[in-house]
């Protein structure tokens, strides 16, 4: 019985692995797809069975799965929860709708293996752990298959919002160089994206693509501030803002937010510096003090007993 069983946890962890890396792929597949197609713009496929055998066959047969799951999520998730997982995608920049798809059909096919930790800790338990332990590590396999795919997205989200803010400053003392120096803001920004690569500078990228769309710049500079959710971005556009409103040279602005920058970036590496004593003392408490009254208070300790 117990090996029936394993058997049948392997076969359902291997399927998990299967959907999962079917999901994470199909993207790069459909990104071939398009280039080949590109490639061979002059060959028309005459017969539509043709058209349909130009389709890997893994989208398919996986991409009506993978809609069905993805309407199953929006059907049964929390009121909400479907545009705030599409708004931090976007800020983690991950925007696209293939992005928020493979998310979403991620989240469900977690939540519906969930049971799969009870299976693990109570019934099959290869750790032999029971009591307070069986429960714990219960309550960490259901996290995991729960939360996992949020906790993801929070810190690609963390990660990118940092990346962002370490880069503003620099980006802004090129900018405020390059209007100085007689260029206009859209030109700056051009010039700035081609010097300084990273996220933030697709993210201006991209709104000046806007502009040159024709929309207008203070649309633009707030859809920037909406996609990036940095508090120091959204500081530079309402200053960008209202330099265009009451006429006021964009140099100095620009100026002034450059020395704003370096001096919450400077003050956001003196917090960091400040955190670091703290986290060691957990390690040095249990880690290193241990090892260190052995050898230390060791042979006091045995040269005690052989005395009495």
């Amino acid at each position: 019985m117990d090996t029936q069983l394993l058997i049948g946890i392997i076969g359902v962890a291997l399927c998990v692995v299967l959907i999962v890396w079917t999901i994470g792929s199909s993207a790069n597949d459909k990104a071939a797809m398009r280039e080949t197609l590109r490639q061979l713009e002059e060959y028309e496929v005459e017969s539509v069975r043709d058209q349909e055998l130009l389709v890997p066959l893994r989208e398919r047969t996986l991409t009506p799965i993978i809609g069905q799951v993805v309407g199953l999520g929006r059907r049964f998730t929390p009121v909400g929860y479907v545009d705030t997982a599409r708004h931090k995608l976007q800020c983690a920049g991950k925007g696209s709708p293939e992005e928020f798809d493979r998310f979403l059909a991620t989240k469900v096919v977690m939540i519906a293996l969930s049971p799969f930790s009870f299976i693990f800790a109570f019934i099959w338990n290869p750790l032999g752990v029971a009591g307070m332990p069986q429960l714990i590590l219960f309550g960490v396999l259901l996290f995991l298959f729960v939360m996992g795919p949020d906790s993801q997205l929070d810190k690609a989200l963390s990660e990118r919002q940092f990346i962002l803010r370490r880069s503003l400053p620099d980006i802004l003392d090129l900018l405020t160089i390059s209007v100085e120096a007689g260029l206009g803001f859209e030109q700056a920004i051009d010039r700035t994206i081609d010097a300084v690569p990273g996220p933030l500078s697709e993210e201006f990228a991209r709104m000046l693509g806007e502009v040159r769309a024709g929309s207008s710049r203070a649309d633009a500079l707030r859809a920037l501030e909406e996609r990036t959710n940095v508090s120091e971005v959204r500081s530079f556009v309402l200053a960008v803002l209202q330099a265009d409103t009451f006429g006021v040279s964009i140099s100095k602005v620009l100026r002034s937010q450059a020395e704003e920058m370096r001096i919450k970036r400077r003050q956001m590496a003196q917090e960091q510096a400040m955190k670091a004593p703290v986290k060691m003392l957990i390690p040095m408490v249990f880690c290193v003090f241990p090892g260190l009254f052995v050898v230390v208070i060791g042979p006091a300790i045995i040269n005690m007993r052989e005395a009495f």
